[in-house]
């Protein structure tokens, strides 16, 4: 891909859907958002560096363990994000990106603009959500 687009372009329902410019959007804006999280990643496993050797006192232990907990949380959460971003941007590469895993219909621009890991169209979600739900009161 690498194609240049207008610095204002958003994708359009008055295009083909999925075209070549809607796809290099997508990946861009998927890749800037890998780099985001990256750099928090290493920001967050920097912070925690530096808190290995801070505090003394109980009270300060005890804070730094709360927060480090909530980091390790954060983090974890940050890498199941950069691997569902890795599988949209294989998507991309094989011509099923903004298509419903479960049904092969266009998700939507809104959706994919909303959330462009997205690999099921709202009703389809919404069908898995229900099952969940269904299978934790059974």
């Amino acid at each position: 891909m690498g194609m240049k687009l207008p610095a204002n372009y958003r994708p359009s329902r008055d295009e083909p859907f999925m075209n070549k410019r809607q796809l290099e959007y997508f990946r861009l804006k998927l890749l800037a958002w890998h780099t985001e999280l990256l750099e928090d990643y290493n920001e967050t496993r920097n912070h925690l560096k530096k808190g290995e050797r801070a505090g003394s006192d109980f009270a300060d232990m005890a804070s730094a363990e709360t927060d480090h907990a909530q980091e390790l949380r954060t983090r974890d959460r940050e890498r199941k994000l950069t691997a569902k971003i890795d599988q949209a941007l294989e998507r991309i590469e094989n011509g099923t990106f903004g298509y419903c895993a479960e049904t092969g219909n266009p998700i939507g621009l809104a959706r994919l603009e909303a959330r462009p890991v997205a690999s099921l169209s709202i009703e389809a979600q919404e069908r898995h959500e229900e099952e969940e739900i269904r299978g934790l009161r059974g």
